[in-house]
């Protein structure tokens, strides 16, 4: 298909406007504080819209309506266990950051456990921010290649340099203020792919409701099963509840890409508005989206002559874009799917240039601290080095990413993996103040080698012979047991292994 002059007009202003808005802060992008923390004077209610933004990746726009139209709604279970995870990050999380005055989370590991703990969270951290925009690139490009005819590497490649520039230009405000538009964006797509497709209907939007009831013995809504197997058979509603509890714990806790827009606000009570925006926000978002994925389902089976069964369910959405949807929609469609990618791809890019500033690159030279001037340029440098080497490594994963069936899968089990517990060795140290740094140490050797058992046995790695010691529960549970381990083996390591540290180096108690 080749896309429409007025389709090709909507799509480029889109992307040139954005570009051009997040260019507009560089006015106000004058110090590395500027670009880490945007003076810490933006409103909660752009910070919550930007935190929506974060959410709702492409991986959501493009995965979810798969998933969807694939089975059922247990995914959506994942976005059910964020209420639980923010309440506890507004308790307990925002006031530590925010009485602890800092805009990494990897300060903290430092501070707490020593030199060893900081590098290995933020290696952890990196890597999944990495895998991160390379799958964002990677679904946004399959989803505008058939629309469009363009070349799947083309458009990773504009795609990833657009968010570069305005990312390095602008700073986090830039991030912030676009992340609030493609919200906006996105969201009216979604509500136009529903409404059309409704329309679409021989016997209105009914049918939609009435062909999911009949064609899957009602199971087309379902959240999963509520049985307590942890089996590897199927993802019941429990094992998604947990699953995205952890991972939404982590992402409210260790997450850079959240944790610094506690810094953005001025107030402790405008950070916790701006989680709960972002939570409220996100849940009926989502769940349009996996409405999009049934309603899919319902139009495809009356109109079964217009799909492929062989076509991946990735695609059945950017499909139906490209061939069901009226000159003009199109390319809206097509920014709602730029602004779904571009608002999480930025602040992936951020936050890691933001780590490698305040982290890394004092460990190199202690000299410069004591020249303000020296410091700044130093920080200035590492920002804008560190934004384009991490964006053009995130853009060559998407480009090797090409072929993978079920991208939202990938990326789950990922991000389970790179994780790595660093989410327990954090809660070790944020609830625990006995814990030093070699029980720590003991702790987090002991999760890692349980992830790393658990991984090659849920991916196949495992050997034949060895299949009665695989690990046989369900992969997404990896990240709940392994940080669930470093937690329990930090308690019991204060037990027997007396501490080295002297009390001088205890942390402050927030």
């Amino acid at each position: 298909m080749n896309l429409s002059v007025i389709d090709q007009v909507v799509l480029f202003v889109y992307l040139g406007g954005i570009v051009f808005f997040g260019c507009y802060f560089s006015v106000r992008n004058t110090t590395s504080k500027q670009f880490m923390d945007a003076g810490g004077s933006l409103p909660g209610w752009i910070v919550g819209m930007s935190i929506f933004g974060t959410f709702l990746s492409s991986i959501s726009f493009i995965a979810n309506p798969g998933k969807s139209f694939a089975a059922n709604w247990n995914p959506f279970v994942f976005g059910l266990s964020l209420p639980i995870a923010a309440w506890i990050a507004c308790r307990w999380f925002v006031p530590f950051y925010r009485n602890a005055n800092q805009v990494s989370v990897f300060t903290h590991f430092e501070t707490r456990f020593g030199r060893w703990a900081k590098y290995y969270a933020i290696t952890f951290f990196v890597l999944t921010q990495v895998i991160r925009i390379g799958t964002i690139l990677f679904l946004v490009a399959i989803a505008i290649e058939p629309v469009t005819g363009w070349n799947v590497s083309t458009i990773i490649i504009a795609v990833g340099t657009a968010v570069i520039v305005y990312t390095l230009i602008g700073g986090i405000e830039a991030v912030i203020w676009t992340d609030v538009v493609q919200s906006v964006v996105l969201t009216i797509g979604v509500l136009v792919a529903i409404f059309v497709i409704c329309m679409a209907m021989p016997n209105g939007p009914k049918q939609i409701f009435e062909i999911a009831r009949d064609n899957s013995n009602g199971e087309k809504f379902s959240l999963g099963s509520f049985s307590p197997s942890l089996s590897q058979a199927n993802s019941t509603f429990w094992i998604m509840l947990i699953y995205g509890f952890f991972i939404n714990l982590q992402n409210f806790g260790i997450d850079q890409n959240y944790v610094q827009r506690y810094a953005t606000v001025p107030t402790e009570a405008e950070a916790r508005r701006s989680i709960w925006i972002g939570v409220w926000l996100y849940i009926p978002v989502s769940a349009l989206l996996f409405f999009v994925g049934t309603a899919l389902f319902a139009f495809y089976s009356v109109h079964s002559d217009l799909i492929s069964t062989d076509l991946p369910k990735d695609q059945v959405f950017p499909h139906f874009i490209a061939n069901e949807l009226p000159v003009g929609l199109v390319g809206l469609l097509l920014a709602a799917i730029l602004a779904a990618a571009m608002s999480t791809i930025d602040s992936s890019l951020n936050s890691c240039a933001t780590v490698l500033c305040v982290d890394v690159g004092p460990d190199f030279d202690d000299q410069l601290s004591k020249n303000v001037e020296q410091t700044e340029k130093r920080s200035r440098t590492i920002l804008f080095v560190s934004t384009i080497v991490i964006g053009l490594i995130g853009t060559g994963v998407a480009l090797l990413m090409i072929g993978i069936k079920s991208t939202l899968d990938t990326w789950w089990k990922l991000a389970g993996i790179f994780s790595g517990g660093v989410l327990g060795l954090f809660l070790l140290g944020m609830f625990s103040h006995k814990i030093r740094s070699r029980q720590a140490l003991v702790a987090v050797v002991t999760g890692l080698c349980l992830i790393f058992w658990m991984s090659l046995s849920s991916f196949g790695y495992w050997p034949n012979q060895l299949n009665s010691l695989a690990y046989s529960l369900h992969e997404k549970l990896i990240i709940v047991f392994g940080t669930t381990a470093i937690v329990l083996v930090g308690f019991v390591a204060i037990l027997i292994l007396p501490s080295k540290t002297p009390k001088s180096n205890e942390p402050d108690k927030n």
